[in-house]
């Protein structure tokens, strides 16, 4: 698992973004596949699911991660949920300890967030749809529900495409300009015409900035280029697979 040495400093949170590495599926999804979503045998992935609680140390049914839709919505964890009663929604916020909330990935920006004075911890799953929707701020403003203060909040984005990667068309530069020309910085020119290649971790980063965040982390690491340490579902869509498994970053407060 990676971590980030802004989280890492705080005593009282513990946080991971797991890697592909240190688990028991196999093929498409080997090896530490989080991904309930997946075509993974449902026994593996929970086993998987069961190490990472153990590395955050907390009880298997204590990590928590919603079923994501690619929205900006956000919701509260006050206790555990089931696969079956998990929340629609694309993030997660906390002042629980002992309960790890967390977002799954392969290729969207994970980004993890506490203030650990006030005991408030989240977790969002920032994908272009989700950072333009405004999943970012939405998980700020609902941590300050919960006695946060943005200017003390530590946010670290995670293992997500990264630009030389990430090919888009003409249709979603347009829709970017539209709701702001100066988002013209986060396209760079692709060998194709009319085409661009997107910075969707500058364009996280920015969104974060402009809620007011100052201590805001970037990994640095691109899940597309490295195959045999992250999943990427643009990566497997290219190859023609027929699935891929997901990654878990998440983040608990300890007792």
């Amino acid at each position: 698992m990676l971590q980030a040495p802004s989280l890492s400093k705080l005593a009282r949170v513990r946080h991971a973004f797991f890697t592909r590495e240190g688990g028991v599926s196999e093929g498409l999804y080997a090896t530490l596949n989080g991904g309930v979503g997946s075509g993974d045998a449902p026994e593996k992935v929970a086993e998987n699911r069961k190490r990472m609680a153990n590395a955050l140390g907390v009880a298997p049914d204590r990590l928590l991660t919603p079923y994501q839709i690619h929205s900006p919505d956000v919701v509260v964890a006050d206790e555990a949920w089931t696969h079956e009663t998990r929340p629609r929604a694309d993030a997660v916020v906390t002042r629980q300890p002992r309960l790890a909330i967390g977002v799954s990935t392969a290729d969207c920006g994970p980004l993890l967030f506490a203030d650990e004075q006030a005991g408030v911890i989240g977790a969002a799953h920032a994908g272009w749809r989700g950072a333009f929707t405004g999943v970012i701020e939405a998980t700020v403003a609902a941590m300050e529900e919960l006695g946060a203060k943005r200017a003390r909040i530590a946010a670290v984005l995670g293992p997500t495409i990264r630009q030389p990667n990430y090919e888009v068309g003409p249709e979603f530069v347009e829709r970017f300009l539209a709701a702001d020309a100066d988002n013209a910085r986060f396209f760079a020119p692709s060998e194709r015409p009319g085409h661009a290649m997107f910075d969707l971790t500058g364009y996280i980063a920015a969104r974060a900035a402009r809620t007011g965040i100052q201590d805001f982390e970037d990994l640095g690491l691109c899940t597309y280029a490295e195959p045999e340490r992250f999943y990427s579902y643009r990566r497997t869509t290219q190859r023609g697979e027929p699935d891929y498994g997901r990654h878990i970053n998440a983040i608990a407060l300890s007792g």
